[in-house]
Order: structure tokens, then sequence, then C-alpha cells
């Protein structure tokens, strides 16, 4: 399931993390590349682990935490703390898969990588080519979206990020570890709750129809969560 979620930070608060990206010192994606990975990465990060990348961080985790949207679409349980890279000059990320576990920095925690999460920071037209381009079930999948946007999909597809051939992306990126641990189980849990949600607005949440589905939803979450 790949799932575009609209204004996850609001026009204000990318343009606050810009200001600070934009004079901030990056370095080679390469550092934090595995052994295929560093085959095909050519990009620049904020050094993971910094005070900087904690702080602005934090403020991705607010945005998120606010919105409905992500959480019915993730249902997470951890979130790695989220990363900044930036392409430009042609710079591009070729096909990989993501690592099925990785540490939170400085810790001894694993957490399963269920879900990656791209939040766009610039927007489509400050700069030319730079999709996301996500492999699924029905083929390939181009994404590219408004600064503030996200994109959520399973960590299992292939993907890639096309060269940047003029301008700038800068995005934050992370990972997540969901409580609903089957793609297809979380599928169907998030087009449930939207469809609750839409019930509820036409009939009232107190109709018996709603609170039965909202029984059915829980009711499922008992039996497929991991926590």
């Amino acid at each position: 399931m790949l799932v575009c979620i609209p204004e996850v930070l609001t026009k204000d608060e990318v343009a606050a993390i810009r200001s600070e990206l934009d004079a901030a010192k990056w370095e080679s994606g390469l550092k934090t590349a595995g052994p295929q990975a560093a085959l095909v990465k050519n990009n620049r990060q904020l050094p993971p682990g910094s005070s900087l990348a904690d702080k602005l961080g934090d403020r991705v985790l607010e945005g998120l935490s606010r919105n409905p949207i992500f959480m019915s679409a993730a249902l997470p349980l951890k979130i790695l703390p989220p990363m900044f890279n930036s392409y430009a000059g042609g710079e591009s990320f070729g096909v990989h898969v993501d690592n099925a576990i990785r540490v939170v920095p400085g810790t001894p925690v694993r957490v399963r990588t269920d879900l990656s999460c791209t939040l766009f920071l610039s927007d489509p037209e400050d700069y030319d080519g730079g999709e996301l381009v996500v492999e699924g079930y029905y083929g390939a999948q181009e994404v590219k979206l408004p600064a503030g946007d996200l994109v959520l999909y399973p960590s299992t597809s292939l993907h890639k990020v096309e060269p940047v051939t003029r301008g700038e992306r800068v995005a934050s990126f992370f990972w997540l570890q969901s409580m609903i641990r089957d793609d297809q189980h979380r599928s169907l849990l998030f087009d449930l709750d939207q469809t609750i949600q839409e019930l509820g607005a036409e009939v009232g949440a107190d109709h018996s129809a709603a609170v039965r589905l909202t029984g059915i939803y829980h009711n499922l979450i008992r039996a497929w969560a991991d926590t």
C-alpha cells in the first residue's frame, strides 16, 4: 500500500526547517550506506544524530503525531529518528531495497522497517527530476509531492530516486515499525477506518452501523497487532 498524505507540515513549518537546512553542512550519503546501497547511492545527508538533525527530526515527529491519516495508515509502534537528505547536480539513488532492521543511533534499540517514509521539503517546480519511483504489484509508481506532503510505502519495495538535473530536492526520510506487520492487513484496516470516518460524518459516530464497524476495526487490531 502506497499512501500520499498532504500537509504533514505547514508551509511555515517547511520554511523554518529549510532555513536551517540551507545553512547546514551536509556530508556524503555514503556514510550510512550498506554494501549494496553504496553502489548506487549518490546524495548528501545531514549527519545523523547531530543536534540539528535531532531538533528538526522532532519537528517532523510533531507533525506526524497530529496527522490522523498518517496514524491510520501507519499504525506506528516505533519510529526511527527522521533523517534529512539533498539531491542536486545530477545526484540520484539507484534501485535498492531498505534494510530490514535498523538501529536507533546511540542505543541498542532495533526497529523492523515495515514502512518507509519520504517527507518532501522542496516544491516540485523547484527542481527537475528527483522522482521517487516505487515498484509495486501493478508496476512502478512515480511520486513527487508538494513541500510538506509525505509518501508512505512498504519497505519491502524496490525503489529509487531519479537524478536531479536542476535545482535541489530536499527531504526528510525515515522508517517505522507498525503495530500491524502485514501490509495487506494494514491496507484493510486503513480502508475500514476511512470508511468508518466517512460513515460517521454522514450519519453520526453513534449510529449503530458506525458503532458495529468500529468494533470490528478494533477487534481486527487485537487479532493482528504486535505490541
